[in-house]
């Protein structure tokens, strides 16, 4: 069954969740998954009051940030299966349960620690409700009524990006009650409440399909590679790359490659693998991925490093690096909403031209940061052009993905490419955020941190340069 249709067992009561309350319900959903988007970005802007509040180190601090992430990657896919078995909406009220109780913890944790491990708790939570959101579009919009509802889901992918990092700063500025970084977690708590009572009364009954395959061995194997993938990445740096970083990250990519045999395995014996060897061979969906994940590490680690850099060598306020970081996500938000409005002979291209000048542009940046100067209009105008362009490379890439998978399939491709899209951003920001905190000891001066992200800025540079290389596989191979 496609996540075009609808069984009829649950047909009626489907339609008519659909016709007598859409916006409410609409708001629901997308209500959940922009709290999932703002917790991956609004934390950029607390890390350095977190770093003085919990006396963490940068590997720590970027565990609280990728830990998030890490988790809400491994299990998306697995979140899919199981909203597909038990039921699209029950699966979006336990997720929602779970993200805001985790919220909850987060904000009150006592230790760094106990922060990481609520955030990978969060994420987990995250994991078992965002795929459920394009599930329960599907399902209960038809029609024009559907084309609003998914350029609605974009828009709040991109704008999550967006009022994350100006909220974060707004609420660490304001220092409520003294709480300093804890409001950024705990804002999720009202909201979810309110999500949930709603749930309650909006959510339309569709019954899981019990028949559906879960794929244990698969989730085990791929959580475990990427765990060991990413720490080294991670705590490498601060502890001098000793002999048993090198040891684990080698373990990690021997477990991708037992992952590969074990779907495959499991795909010969006539069950249903985490991933799909159908859906990896889909035309351009490969190299799609391999552009989509450049892109997104890029981004992500440009995010994390610049918040630092403002912070801890410019000296900005969590508000005034909010402010400026805001822009390259409002055009990224802007361009993946309305690209489609450019003429229809450059879609084609358009991720390849995109590609090619996001590298000289971030250079550019660097040359304009790496002195150590305040980041004046210039600056700001620079980050958003770089923002819109990396939307007009992002979104095309997405679909022209999906474009060639069957629509038995379009389910499980989907959560394939959000899950690459996640990993992006957790090794965007474990590596870049290696590359950054590598080159300085903060707190720094500008100058020392402004050519820390001089160095940074060469790095992404290169890696979207790489993602212009796979966008050119994607235009001949996809057409």
């Amino acid at each position: 069954m496609t996540d075009t249709q609808i069984r009829p067992g649950v047909a009626g009561r489907t339609k008519g969740a659909a016709a007598t309350r859409p916006g409410p319900l609409l708001a629901l959903i997308l209500g959940g998954q922009f709290m999932a988007v703002l917790d991956a970005s609004i934390v950029n802007v607390a890390v350095p009051t977190i770093r003085t509040d919990l006396h963490a180190s940068g590997a720590a601090l970027q565990l609280v940030i990728a830990g998030y992430t890490i988790a809400y990657a491994v299990l998306l896919i697995t979140g899919a299966r199981l909203g597909a078995r038990y039921g699209y909406s029950r699966l979006f009220q336990l997720g929602l349960a779970a993200f805001t109780a985790t919220s909850l913890a987060c904000g009150l944790a006592p230790t760094t620690g106990w922060l990481i491990a609520f955030r990978l708790l969060q994420g987990a939570g995250a994991a078992l409700m965002v795929p459920q959101v394009m599930s329960l579009v599907q399902r209960t919009f038809t029609g024009q009524a559907r084309v609003r509802a998914l350029g609605l889901y974009s828009a709040v992918l991109a704008g999550g990006l967006a009022v994350g990092q100006v909220l974060g700063g707004v609420l660490v500025s304001a220092d409520l009650f003294g709480t300093g970084w804890r409001p950024v977690f705990l804002v999720n708590v009202p909201i979810g409440l309110a999500l949930l009572a709603a749930g309650s009364r909006l959510l339309p009954a569709l019954p899981g399909d019990r028949s559906r395959g879960f794929d244990v061995p698969g989730l085990v194997v791929l959580g475990a590679a990427l765990g060991l993938l990413v720490v080294p990445l991670v705590l490498g740096r601060e502890l001098g790359w000793p002999a048993w970083c090198w040891a684990v990250f080698a373990a990690g990519g021997l477990l991708a490659l037992l992952f590969l045999l074990v779907e495959r395995r499991i795909a010969g014996r006539g069950g249903q693998p985490l991933i799909s060897g159908r859906v990896l061979a889909a035309a351009g969906l490969r190299p799609a991925a391999g552009a989509l994940f450049m892109i997104m590490a890029a981004f992500a680690g440009f995010m994390f490093a610049f918040a630092l850099h403002q912070q801890s060598g410019l000296g900005y306020s969590a508000l005034q690096a909010g402010l400026c970081s805001a822009p390259v996500a409002v055009g990224f938000g802007v361009a993946s909403l309305h690209w489609h409005r450019l003429p229809g002979r450059l879609h084609g291209v358009l991720p390849v031209l995109a590609g090619c000048l996001l590298a000289p542009g971030y250079l550019l940046l660097g040359v304009l940061l790496g002195d150590g100067a305040q980041i004046g209009a210039g600056g700001l105008v620079l980050t958003a052009v770089l923002g819109l362009v990396a939307g007009c490379a992002y979104s095309p890439l997405f679909a022209r993905a999906l474009g060639r998978v069957a629509p038995a399939d379009a389910a499980d491709a989907s959560g394939v490419m959000v899950t690459v899209i996640q990993l992006g951003q957790v090794v965007g920001v474990a590596l870049l955020g290696t590359v950054f905190l590598g080159e300085v000891d903060l707190p720094a001066t500008p100058g020392a941190s402004g050519h820390a992200l001089q160095v940074t800025l060469a790095v992404i540079a290169g890696a979207l340069a790489l993602a212009a290389a796979f966008a050119v596989r994607v235009r001949r191979v996809a057409g």
